[in-house]
């Protein structure tokens, strides 16, 4: 594991506090009402992640009879409260119930450690097998989905703005991929390295669910939370990465804020210095060498951005161009001076970050 000085996890969430700000304001309390809750958990969550840093957490073993190159998955039930993990409801290798929702969480654990076990032949998020917990089912009309460090937690949503967390496999992706950049990189969560730990958990919770379905990169949507947004809600998702700053465009919750390029970088002390806003840059460099590159995404696009991140040389405050320089480097030593390179070169050129 590369510390770069220190490991600490922190508190990821799904849904950016921005887009939590303005619901908690809304005059209709069937809106704001849960958004409110939502963000006093997170804060409550976000407080307890910071005291287990500091105070130490148990370190998670291997569990008994759990294989190497195997997930262990373990699906609980907090039963609308927030004491965590919750009721076990499933476990590996057990056969469907009928919560939907259960299943659903359960098979997005599977997809992700496949994903990242045969694209990248990396075991678990840890790389050494860490079991994979998700908790179902947490808190009543909780609008989020968060990794804490340790596990992942999944909200029911409000059915007004929200719906259930575990619909988007993306979603999943994304949280679960907080954990290997913890467990990498360690990005620290401001600013633009904040913003680059969001894009990476972007980037491959989209290609999870493109590895998933079987698309190239021609065919995904490059949306990061479809089917998340209820139908009143003028959106597709919580973000595009084809297209930062379309995805949505709603009376209720505004419009989406993400640039594409640098220059519209966006200078805020909010959400941790715009870490879910400012993502949209990298991610739209992403998604223009993987169209670019063409085929499967997870293949040479996703596997330059991982040797990026997992080499080793990525500091804990990496600035997008420190990023990209790195992005250079791997594609000149996995596939020489081709079009891989090229294709990176071009990528952070028209989003505006400069490389050497």
């Amino acid at each position: 594991m590369t510390t770069h000085g220190g490991f600490e996890p922190v508190f990821c969430t799904i849904v950016p506090p921005h887009v939590l700000d303005r619901l908690a304001q809304h005059a209709d309390p069937v809106l704001a009402g849960p958004a409110r809750r939502t963000l006093q958990r997170d804060a409550f969550e976000r407080t307890h992640r910071r005291l287990t840093t500091v105070i130490g957490a148990a370190t998670v073993a291997p569990r008994a009879g759990a294989e190497a190159g195997k997930p262990h998955r373990t699906v609980y039930d907090a039963r609308h409260g927030t004491e965590l993990p919750g009721r076990k409801v499933r476990t590996e290798g057990e056969e469907p119930g009928r919560d939907a929702t259960v299943n659903r969480a359960y098979a997005g654990l599977g997809a992700t450690f496949e994903h990242f076990l045969e694209v990248y032949r990396r075991d678990s998020v840890d790389g050494a097998g860490l079991p994979l917990d998700a908790t179902v089912h947490y808190d009543r009309e909780y609008n989020n989905a968060f990794w804490n460090g340790e596990q992942m937690v999944f909200g029911d949503g409000d059915g007004e703005i929200f719906l259930d967390f575990t619909v988007a496999l993306d979603v999943i992706g994304h949280e679960l991929t907080h954990g290997v950049t913890q467990h990498t990189a360690n990005l620290t969560y401001y600013g633009q390295p904040g913003a680059l730990n969001e894009s990476v958990s972007d980037v491959f919770g989209s290609l999870v669910k493109q590895y998933s379905l079987g698309q190239t990169a021609a065919e995904a949507d490059w949306l990061i939370g479809a089917g998340l947004l209820a139908p009143r809600v003028t959106g597709v998702a919580l973000r595009s990465m084809k297209a930062p700053g379309t995805a949505y465009d709603d009376d209720v919750l505004g419009k989406d804020p993400q640039p594409a390029t640098m220059d519209d970088f966006v200078r805020t002390g909010r959400d941790n210095g715009g870490v879910h806003i400012n993502s949209g840059i990298p991610n739209h460099a992403f998604h223009l060498l993987a169209t670019a590159l063409g085929g499967h995404a997870w293949e040479r696009a996703g596997q330059i951005w991982y040797d990026a991140l997992t080499g080793g040389e990525l500091a804990q405050d990496a600035l997008f161009a420190d990023f990209a320089a790195l992005t250079l480097k791997a594609a000149r030593e996995r596939y020489g001076d081709g079009e891989e390179l090229e294709a990176v070169g071009k990528a952070w050129e028209r989003v505006g970050v400069r490389t050497p």
